[in-house]
């Protein structure tokens, strides 16, 4: 059906109305907003070290290889036992079995692959509280016949408690700068409108960090290391409202 000019006109008439009440509304409820990112910062000390002492062997047979590596790796759990680490804290993180091939040149010239054997591997992962014998423990078991040492790392046991309390720094720095805007501005700050964290686009805390893999070498003293700091922070977006 064909709307006449004084049908569209009344029809503008009833949108822009509604754009006013809208509007009104709008202003009634509190207008303006201050919006804001929140951000807090903290360096705390490691709570536990972390290492993967493992073990590589070879044999004849399957049965060899695997054999040879698990008498190393039960050294490692005897000496954990020694250090008075927890059940808790240890963890097998890998244990592998594969053939190995040697080239051998034939009369012709050309090299073709043989059987020699299998390699097999064990891999514990240890975690120490006390992390001033660390290096004492990596030493012994590399003496008790472990090979491999990996992924050296510290830690927080509770990093979420620790991130909690950056949240909850960052929530107040959000609000310590949206008053400080609104005094400048010559406004009141209201309430609370959103909270989001983290932050759009930005990574969440980070809490624990480990240094490249390394191959221990046998010598006579505890490997040195040194634990750090760990940082710990967290962002918060929030929006205020402008009182009245």
């Amino acid at each position: 059906m064909r709307r006449g000019p004084a049908a569209l006109l009344g029809l503008s008439l009833l949108l822009g109305s509604l754009s006013v009440a809208h509007a009104d509304e709008h202003a009634a409820s509190g207008e303006g907003r201050i919006s804001v990112v929140g951000r807090a910062r903290s360096e705390s000390a490691p709570d536990f070290a972390a290492v993967e002492i493992g073990v590589e062997a070879k044999g004849a047979t399957p049965a060899a290889a695997l054999d040879a590596a698990s008498a190393a790796v039960r050294a490692v759990l005897t000496l954990a036992a020694e250090f008075k680490v927890p059940e808790a804290d240890l963890r097998t993180s890998a244990v592998t079995l594969q053939p190995v091939t040697r080239s051998i040149r034939q009369p012709d010239g050309s090299f073709a692959e043989k059987p020699d054997g299998y390699r097999a591997t064990n891999s514990v992962r240890v975690r120490l509280s006390d992390m001033a014998r660390l290096g004492d423990l990596m030493r012994r078991a590399l003496d008790g016949g472990a090979n491999r040492i990996d992924g050296v790392g510290f830690g927080l046991r509770d990093p979420e408690a620790a991130e909690a309390a950056m949240r909850g720094a960052a929530m107040k720095d959000a609000r310590a700068q949206a008053e400080q805007l609104a005094q400048a501005a010559g406004v009141n700050l209201g309430r609370v409108v959103s909270i989001q964290s983290p932050a759009t686009g930005t990574a969440p805390p980070m809490a624990f960090a480990a240094p490249a893999p390394m191959r221990a070498k046998r010598g006579g003293t505890p490997v040195p290391l040194v634990a750090g700091t760990i940082e710990t922070g967290a962002e918060v977006s929030a929006t205020f409202a402008i009182a009245p």
